[in-house]
């Protein structure tokens, strides 16, 4: 907080900073032992009639009277990192969306459009990297129409929690009346601790596609159909892991998408029969030491908000918070 030279708290933030990362402290309560203060932390989104509306790292979104201010300050838009490979929001943003492509995209200023028969948010979502190239309500209703078009409803894929991060847009989208559904850890960390993990990696076949057996053990596919395939088979270069014999159903699977110095890692998958056999660090050992042999020194996977067991594994392989992405579906 900032402090003045007498000693008080004092507000040093205005309507100006809208879209910068704040720390701000308000009053919550007074009681009669005394008064009880609330400290928030996140990217000022709005200041308008006499309301602040920042969004924290979460996604989270907080409205503080300006009335009960008591101090703000601007603060830097991400804190230092202490571990893992230096990252920006924008490159993995661009990575990620290369290791799941969909069937179908179309442009809209910086914004992209993308389909693949609704199989997953990601795949049939709009990436807004940038500037649509039309006032925000009109590019909307482009997005609408596009999706209905289709047969889909229109989701938009924005971040939060690090420097260039989409706070402002989510903001935007909820007052609009679009829904946040599901949110995610983008994970980053160091690709050789994983490949060097003591795990056994003889049970883990490697190959660059995958077979009848594999869909049915990936909980996503329900039906497979062409494009499920597509978006699956999608990527730089794929590889695909299995653990069981081959033509049954595998005990465990995986894939594996290098992209230059990234290998991201995706449908990391145990039978409940299995679990807790280190399958799933086999798993991972194993694409790792493949994603090594072809350059590559950094990870990222992603994590829903409710997958406490993944992200306890993959917490203890190394693997920390950049960002977190939020899927808004129109009203």
């Amino acid at each position: 907080m900032e402090i003045t030279g007498g000693g008080r708290l004092e507000v040093r933030i205005t309507p100006a900073d809208v879209g910068k990362r704040v720390s701000v402290r308000r009053l919550a309560e007074a009681t009669p032992g005394g008064e009880k203060f609330t400290d928030t932390v996140g990217v000022l989104t709005s200041w308008d009639a006499g309301v602040l509306l920042i969004t924290r790292r979460t996604g989270e979104s907080v409205r503080i009277p300006e009335s009960s201010l008591v101090a703000g300050r601007v603060v830097p838009a991400a804190p230092a990192r202490r571990r893992g490979p230096a990252a920006d929001f924008e490159e993995l943003a661009r990575v990620t969306a290369r290791a799941w492509q969909p069937v179908e995209r179309e442009r809209l200023g910086d914004w992209e459009l993308r389909a693949a028969s609704g199989f997953t948010r990601r795949a049939n979502s709009v990436l807004p990297l940038g500037d649509p190239g039309l006032p925000l309500d009109d590019a909307l209703d482009r997005v609408r129409a596009w999706y209905e078009e289709r047969g889909l409803p229109a989701y938009v894929q924005t971040a939060t929690g690090a420097a260039g991060t989409q706070e402002q847009l989510g903001a935007q989208l909820a007052a609009r009346g679009w829904a946040r559904e599901v949110s995610a850890d983008l994970r980053i960390g160091a690709l050789a601790p994983i490949a060097d993990l003591d795990a056994d990696v003889e049970r883990v076949g490697l190959a660059r596609s995958f077979d009848e057996s594999w869909l049915q053990r990936y909980h996503r596919t329900g039906v497979p159909g062409s494009h499920v395939l597509k978006v699956l088979g999608s990527g730089p270069s794929v590889w695909f892991a299995s653990v069981g014999s081959e033509g049954t159903v595998p005990a465990a699977i995986g894939r594996c998408v290098v992209d230059g110095r990234w290998a991201g890692f995706m449908a990391v998958e145990v039978d409940p029969a299995y679990r807790r056999q280190g399958l799933a660090t086999a798993v991972m050992t194993s694409l790792a030491r493949r994603a090594l042999e072809e350059g590559a020194s950094a990870a990222w996977l992603q994590v829903e908000e409710d997958n406490a067991g993944a992200g306890a594994l993959y917490e203890g392989m190394g693997f920390t918070t950049l960002y977190r992405y939020h899927h808004f579906r129109s009203a």
